[in-house]
């Protein structure tokens, strides 16, 4: 019964939280200005924190360190959402009033699919426990696919998402003010801004078969994965509007979270071999260390770079959908083909 208390407790705060945001905080979707997504950022990672506190004293020291440990790592991989957000808006040419809404339905669609996620992946560990093998050996090949996509420049023209739908579905030239649908004749029309939200959830469902299986290499308790995830999803909206405009910045933090995936894996792989002969504190302090190290690297690697050259480097990577160019620029044969298709 407590537990069902808390799974229903945590869950209305949270509806709360995003009432409050999109009712009251962000109702006219106004432009996000620094200084209040700075503010707001702030504001998820004192209420991260006071939960965390919160957890420790009423769940025991074990299960606080697992929260704090989770809560970092989900946050540091939820960071590499935020260059493919910058390179989908950009591409579509999303207006800055406007991107607060995208980010808003895509966290709150991504925030039911990760509890599913979540749900299922827990029973499966709890039922199979040899799963565990699977999930450390898939981080360890997902952080070194990371590593070798880097510096790939992604086809965003070619994405065959986008193509799926516009071959499917009516859309509408441009923007029609901050709506996903409109009717044109008795027809409903699709928007652009409907084709982001899309991709957008995508991508995190993809990031998310990435976080997920992570964070089960710290714990197997669900209401801490969940907790823990929920949090860092909570306050990744705040985060983009705070980083987008020094992004460029933080170019060598992709290196730093594809070593904290394979690091988390074979942190898994070891503890499911031999016991639990790796601590969770241990898996805190490498990934801080893997974290505050590659922003480190990349603050100075960009220092006195040019904005647009630092930006070009930092916003390279892997989009799921979209084919890589080549060095050339000109993307693959196989996908050169079909860029007819597009409507």
């Amino acid at each position: 019964m407590n537990t069902l208390w808390m799974w229903l407790g945590f869950n209305l705060f949270v509806l709360v939280l995003l009432a409050l945001d999109l009712g009251v905080l962000h109702r006219k979707g106004k432009d996000v200005g620094i200084r209040e997504a700075l503010l707001l950022s702030l504001g998820y990672f004192v209420l991260a924190l006071l939960f965390g506190a919160g957890v420790m004293h009423f769940l025991g020291k074990n299960a606080g360190v697992e929260f704090f440990t989770g809560y970092l790592l989900e946050k540091s991989l939820s960071v590499d959402n935020i260059f493919v957000f910058v390179l989908i808006f950009s591409h579509f040419s999303v207006p800055p009033k406007y991107q607060h809404r995208v980010l808003f339905w895509g966290i709150l669609g991504a925030l039911v699919m990760r509890a599913v996620l979540i749900l299922v992946g827990a029973s499966i560990i709890e039922s199979f426990h040899w799963v565990i093998y699977i999930f450390g050996a898939f981080l360890i090949f997902t952080g070194g696919k990371m590593l070798a996509t880097i510096n790939q420049q992604p086809d965003m023209e070619g994405n065959r998402l986008v193509r799926l739908i516009r071959s499917h579905f009516r859309v509408t030239e441009g923007y029609e003010g901050n709506q996903f649908f409109v009717r044109r004749n008795g027809l409903l029309y699709l928007t652009p801004l409907m084709v982001v939200l899309i991709l957008v959830e995508v991508s995190d469902v993809v990031f998310a078969l990435d976080s997920i299986p992570a964070i089960f290499a710290i714990t197997t308790d669900p209401f801490i994965v969940y907790t823990s995830n929920v949090f860092a999803i909570l306050g990744l909206r705040a985060l983009y509007f705070a980083l987008v405009g020094i992004i460029h910045r933080f170019h060598y933090l992709k290196y730093g979270l594809s070593l904290v995936l394979m690091v988390v894996g074979a942190k898994m792989l070891i503890n499911a071999a031999f016991g639990k002969v790796i601590p969770t504190e241990a898996a805190l302090l490498v990934t801080a260390v893997l974290i505050g190290g590659s922003m480190l690297v990349s603050m100075l690697k960009t220092r006195g770079m040019p904005k647009d050259v630092a930006t070009a480097e930092a916003v390279l990577g892997w989009v799921p959908g979209s084919p890589a160019k080549t060095e050339a620029g000109e993307i693959p044969p196989s996908a050169a083909g079909r860029k007819g298709e597009e409507l």
